[in-house]
């Protein structure tokens, strides 16, 4: 082989190569039909979230939820935690004053004849507060992704709360990222 030969080969390569180029992300997104969805690494709940987020996405229609990764057009994958912890709060106020005041004088003379004089004042004033309280708390995260067949990741998303309104920690992250997903699969279809 010459170094023309090669050189042209070399430009060859390059010429394919960007014609490879991958996908945007949203094309590939916009594309997603059918969904495996890993077990989630993390604490205990992350089995349970799993199955929220599985709830959630088929739900909406907008997807299929397989169990056969094989078949899957993407997987998502991630981790979650769920924290259930008491947050202790304490409080104290106290106000003092207190003022005495004391005088005294005494006389006596030979004759047994006396006078004596006393003053005494006092004031006081306190006052203390204080208070304790227990609060428990539930907070619950997750960091999703998206990933194509190719090991690409098409679409992320972190997500936390400490619950909603009308709903638990999980449940709310699980809707989250439902929604999220959801909105910009929409978006990606859209734009095609």
């Amino acid at each position: 082989m010459t170094i023309r030969s090669a050189v042209l080969l070399l430009f060859a390569c390059r010429w394919f190569a960007m014609g490879a180029e991958p996908a945007p992300v949203e094309a590939g997104l916009a594309h997603v039909k059918r969904i495996y969805i890993e077990p989630l690494g993390g604490g205990e709940g992350s089995g349970q979230m799993r199955d929220m987020i599985i709830t959630a996405l088929q739900n909406s229609k907008l997807f299929v939820i397989t169990d056969n990764m094989e078949r899957a057009d993407a997987t998502l994958r991630g981790s979650a935690d769920d924290k259930i912890f008491t947050e202790e709060h304490s409080s104290s106020d106290s106000i003092g004053i207190h003022t005495t005041s004391g005088s005294g004088s005494s006389q006596n003379n030979s004759t047994g004849i006396g006078t004596s004089t006393r003053k005494n004042m006092g004031a006081g004033v306190t006052d203390s507060e204080s208070s304790h309280s227990n609060e428990r708390r539930h907070e619950a995260s997750a960091s999703i992704r998206l990933v194509d067949s190719n090991g690409d990741v098409i679409w992320s998303t972190t997500q936390e709360s400490a619950g909603g309104k009308f709903r638990g920690a999980m449940a709310d992250v699980a809707d989250k990222i439902a929604r999220q997903l959801l909105d910009d699969t929409r978006k990606a279809r859209a734009a095609h």
